[in-house]
């Protein structure tokens, strides 16, 4: 069973993913080994280069029982100890092959990889697939917007996939270029079939602003590690800003009320997912495996809604539905709309609770270079926007995000700067 770590994790959280899945052996590259030598002593684990690894002759692959567990991707941990989620060779044939069937993956395809290996988004979307499909993997070891444009000028690339986040640095450089060199970045774009973004919500403005800089309408779709994707946009045919597209082969969904009663469209619920991608326990954690289903089906703890036929993520159930109030707001709306102003560079919103108002509506914003903006220029901006229920009550200016590996925006650690800070206290 293969279990990814991620060299960017402090030694703390590995020695935590070691022990929890129970390792046998460490397998790592030489450049690596240095800060794993020290943890494989401490945990008396045998410590195995990836040079030696390879050093044999090729052979057969054995046959393995589609049910044999595959591999152990540990959840981001946003909140609490991050959980061991085991996927079997079926759990991921299902992911890989439903993605080349949706995506029209080919021999031909060549795709620029930079997404950690420790994600579903990097081993099984990108990697994994290009695999399945006998496409071409070009790997930036590790991700800057200058290294990035320069592969999407100089190499014959067909896909390229990441996270709103690298979109938004691929957008500052682009932004940072003389107009000659703007040019020839755009041009670049125009060469591949297909851009994705995925694993954190994509703000509007940011999928327009990219539209302008490359022609390419960014295919929305929306995934957890538990599940692999489940909803995607069409490879052809419209794609709509704000919405995640509809199920993937293979893969059923429902919206549910806190009743469990199935919700018609247009009433948002939380999903419920069913199908053969979906993964088949939390390492060692049954209670918590029995606590994730409901009659077969995995309660994912995000909020959607069907408008159009299409589906559209309003937020995790917890972290993105704030209720101020007696009104349920979505988090993510709020801060698509808080994007739109030429102040405001990046944001996240979070409910504080409050006595009064059960949660009060929090921004915490990183503003554009030589921009100031207080709370009260924000709500006065904010009610032209939005309903005065929606409008921040609470602000936070900050130098950056706390973000995890993967470039999602940690809820919890934004709600506790807030706390610290004495914000709303």
């Amino acid at each position: 069973v293969a279990v990814p770590l991620s060299e960017l994790h402090p030694p703390e959280e590995m020695a935590y993913v070691m022990a929890d899945s129970q390792a046998g052996q460490l397998a790592v590259h030489p450049d690596f080994a240095p800060r794993l030598e020290p943890l494989a002593r401490e945990a008396d684990l045998p410590l195995t280069g990836s040079a030696a690894l390879m050093a044999h002759e090729p052979y057969p692959l054995p046959a393995v029982e589609a049910s044999r567990r595959a591999m152990i991707l540990y959840t981001s941990g946003t909140t609490g100890k991050p959980k061991g989620v085991v996927s079997t060779h079926a759990n991921l044939e299902a992911q890989v092959t439903m993605l080349n069937q949706a995506w029209a993956w080919s021999p031909e395809d060549r795709i620029l990889h930079v997404l950690p290996l420790h994600h579903v988004h990097g081993i099984v979307n990108a990697l994994g697939c290009a695999l399945y499909a006998g496409a071409c993997c070009e790997f930036l070891p590790r991700f800057t917007a200058e290294e990035a444009w320069r592969c999407l000028q100089e190499s014959p690339l067909t896909l390229f996939m990441a996270v709103p986040t690298i979109y938004v640095k691929l957008i500052a450089a682009w932004e940072a270029a003389p107009p000659q060199e703007r040019e020839r970045m755009s041009q670049a774009c125009a060469k591949l079939r297909l851009m994705v973004s995925g694993s954190a919500a994509l703000p509007v403005s940011v999928l327009e602003k990219w539209q302008a800089i490359s022609g390419h309408t960014l295919l929305e779709r929306y995934g957890m590690t538990e599940i692999g994707m489940a909803l995607s946009n069409h490879l052809e045919g419209r794609r709509r800003a704000g919405f995640v597209g509809t199920p993937l082969p293979t893969v059923q969904v429902r919206l549910v009320d806190e009743a469990g009663r199935d919700l018609p469209p247009g009433e948002p619920g939380e999903l419920l997912v069913k199908g053969p991608a979906v993964f088949s326990e939390y390492w060692q954690r049954p209670e918590e495996t029995a606590k994730s289903f409901r009659d077969g089906w995995f309660v994912t703890g995000d909020v959607a809604v069907v408008q159009d036929g299409a589906w559209r993520l309003l937020g995790r159930k917890s972290a993105d539905i704030i209720k101020t109030g007696g009104y349920k707001v979505s988090a993510l709306e709020i801060e698509d709309v808080l994007l739109t102003h030429p102040a405001v560079a990046e944001c996240a919103v979070v409910g504080v609770e409050d006595p009064e108002w059960g949660e009060r509506v929090a921004a915490a914003l990183v503003l554009a270079p030589g921009q100031e903006m207080g709370l009260e220029a924000l709500r006065s901006w904010g009610k032209e926007k939005l309903a005065p229920y929606k409008v921040p009550s609470l602000m936070l200016a900050l130098d950056e995000l706390p973000r995890n590996a993967m470039g999602k925006v940690t809820k919890p650690a934004v709600k506790k700067l807030f706390a610290e800070r004495g914000v709303g206290a």
